[in-house]
């Protein structure tokens, strides 16, 4: 049985004892956070919102909902985090998103999924270690210049690499103890990251909400805050709202938080992932994106706590 918080008014306020946990990690030194922004928002609706870190595991029972945020480290020990996840829902605690979508959304497998469902997703070869003969391989069906290797299990672009035809046979030893073991994905690069930038679009409750720019720094074409990319507002034209939507659409199950990055590749929109465990949410990019984010989760606690 889910818990339930206690709710009153005081001075035209919603007053409560309902505890939310952002979950997140022990140390966010050098990484850009704003989840803080929905603090207000959430105390106004009735919340009291504590950052926990995944791995220290407090009593969950004494929290009402769990919403999953910077837990940027997880892919260093994705089952681990998964049980933990597990754990909270075992316990009759709401958690946001599922354990099961979660699940779902960690393998970058799942964008073969989307791509049989009709979505236009950036094209992928998925593998197990590398050597030369499999970039030669990716060179030839992708008919590129350049490609990105990454892992099929990865955060904040880690061990995430861009490969030159003319050098794929010395990269592919460099690359070779990196991914000793591991599950690959390469993808063609897709030139117009660099100038028109790739484009991330927020969604709470299914619904989009707003839309930023990202870009590499000079010389990079990582466009993560953490490597130096630049980020700007964007307005949601027709376009980015039904590919937005669309992609939605095609998810197992709903989500109360998304986000959508997509790319310009073959002068067309496509998808590049959808992240549904602990995307960054740029709140900070639209004055009422906290609000928003914070009216979806009083919102969703409501409707599904019994």
């Amino acid at each position: 049985m889910v818990r339930m918080g206690r709710r009153g008014y005081r001075g035209g306020h919603v007053a409560s004892d309902r505890r939310l946990a952002f979950l997140s990690m022990e140390d966010l030194t050098g990484w850009v956070v704003d989840d803080d922004l929905c603090v207000e928002p959430l105390r106004r609706l009735g919340w009291t919102v504590e950052r926990v870190p995944w791995r220290r595991e407090p009593d969950w029972t004494g929290f009402d909902a769990v919403v999953i945020r910077s837990t940027w480290d997880y892919q260093h020990d994705a089952a681990s985090f998964v049980k933990v996840l597990r754990g909270i829902e075992a316990r009759g605690v709401l958690l946001a998103n599922p354990s099961e979508l979660v699940s779902w959304n960690l393998r970058k497998t799942y964008l073969h999924t989307l791509a049989d469902t009709g979505l236009n997703v950036v094209p992928t070869l998925f593998a197990r270690g590398i050597d030369a003969a499999l970039l030669r391989d990716a060179f030839a069906r992708f008919r590129v210049s350049e490609l990105v290797v990454k892992p099929v299990v990865s955060a904040t672009a880690g061990d995430t690499h861009r490969v030159d035809r003319g050098a794929s046979s010395r990269l592919a030893a460099e690359l070779a103890p990196v991914f000793d073991d591991r599950d690959l994905m390469i993808q063609p690069f897709v030139p117009s990251i660099l100038e028109e930038g790739e484009i991330s679009v927020v969604a709470f409750d299914r619904r989009p909400s707003h839309a930023v720019r990202k870009r590499p720094r000079p010389g990079d074409f990582r466009v993560q805050e953490e490597w130096g990319g630049r980020i700007e507002a964007v307005p949601l034209d027709a376009d980015l709202v039904e590919t937005t939507a669309a992609c939605l659409r095609a998810l197992p199950s709903p989500a109360l938080y998304a986000r959508v990055d997509l790319v310009r590749h073959e002068n067309r929109l496509v998808l590049m992932e959808l992240e549904v465990i602990e995307p960054a949410l740029y709140l900070r990019m639209d004055a009422s994106a906290p609000h928003t984010f914070a009216r979806a989760i009083d919102a969703w606690w409501s409707r599904v706590r019994t």
